[in-house]
């Protein structure tokens, strides 16, 4: 008897699947080894916008505006919070055992920029699919902005918890963000794999471009990024 999913799945629906997979293997690692939870982040980054291409070449399946906010909840949520919770826990050096008021603000904040963004996904997959636009930052702008930040040498947990502070409102509101254009997304999807690969090189250089990029996109995309 074969698996129900056979034949239900596209190309695109699997790539998204491995996008969960890799927001799982951020949150696993993210207490050993920050870097590479951030990095397995920006993959799954990379994996979503792989997604949304092979959709348009060979079409979507009736499961997949489903399996994709159900994957960026893996991604770009929970395995965001679960990793700005581990830099903040072992700069403050926070424990779970014995708490202390630095263990609530690490744990309440990423729970609020989980809570915030599985909202915005259901908002999403209720009213914006198949618009030109989405109200409310996007998850994967925010997880990126939050991994990029740290490749690029800003590691200071009350800056990215400040930062979950100020996705988990922006999230929710009603700001418009545009699409990307085709062109933009390759170039993004370049330097997200760039920061991914060689993180370090060059004083950081990719990670700190792919931060530029995305906190551009952030500020003036509502404005002046708009289609003719």
């Amino acid at each position: 008897m074969q698996p129900r999913f056979v034949g239900r799945l596209g190309p695109a629906d699997v790539v998204t699947v491995a996008n969960a997979t890799l927001g799982f293997l951020a949150a696993v690692v993210a207490a050993l080894d920050p870097a590479l939870a951030a990095r397995a982040i920006l993959l799954a980054a990379v994996a979503d916008g792989l997604d949304g291409v092979l959709a348009r070449r060979y079409g979507g399946s009736k499961v997949g505006e489903f399996v994709d906010s159900l994957a960026d909840v893996a991604s770009f949520c929970v395995a965001p919070a679960v990793f700005v919770f581990n830099v903040a826990r072992a700069a403050w050096d926070v424990s779970l055992t014995d708490p202390t008021q630095l263990t609530l603000v690490a744990l309440v904040l990423p729970a609020l920029f989980v809570a915030a963004g599985v909202t915005r996904l259901g908002l999403y997959t209720a009213y914006d699919v198949g618009e030109r636009y989405t109200e409310g930052v996007q998850t994967t702008l925010a997880a990126t902005v939050l991994a990029a930040a740290y490749l690029a040498g800003i590691a200071q947990p009350a800056v990215l918890l400040g930062a979950t502070v100020v996705f988990s409102y922006l999230m929710v509101t009603t700001v418009r963000y545009p699409e990307l254009y085709a062109r933009d997304a390759v170039g993004m999807g370049v330097v997200q794999s760039l920061a991914i690969a060689v993180p370090a090189v060059a004083f950081r250089v990719f990670p700190r471009l792919l931060l530029v990029a995305a906190l551009a996109y952030l500020a003036l995309a509502p404005r002046y990024y708009w289609r003719e």
